[in-house]
C-alpha cells in the first residue's frame, strides 16, 4: 500500500462476512487492492490509500456500515 495518501477508520466490520459485504461497495470507491481490514484489532481498522475520507465512509454507510477517521 502506498503511505502517501493512507488513512485509517475504526469500523464496525466485525467478520469475513462483512467485509464480503462491503467489498464491492470499497472497491468501486477506492479500487481493488487499495484497502484492507483489520479484524483482528479491537476498533476493526480500515486501511485505505488513494482516497478521501469522504469517499471511503460514503461507501462504507452504503454497505450499512460505520467509519470513523482516525487520523
Amino acid at each position: 500500500m502506498k503511505t502517501m495518501n493512507t488513512l485509517k477508520f475504526k469500523t464496525n466490520i466485525k467478520c469475513g462476512n462483512c467485509i464480503a459485504t462491503v467489498t464491492p461497495f470499497l472497491n468501486e470507491a477506492v479500487g481493488e487492492g487499495n484497502w484492507e481490514v483489520d479484524v483482528k484489532d479491537p476498533k476493526k481498522v480500515l486501511t485505505v490509500s488513494t482516497a478521501t475520507v469522504d469517499t471511503v465512509r460514503q461507501a462504507i454507510e452504503k454497505a450499512g456500515y460505520k467509519a470513523e477517521p482516525l487520523n
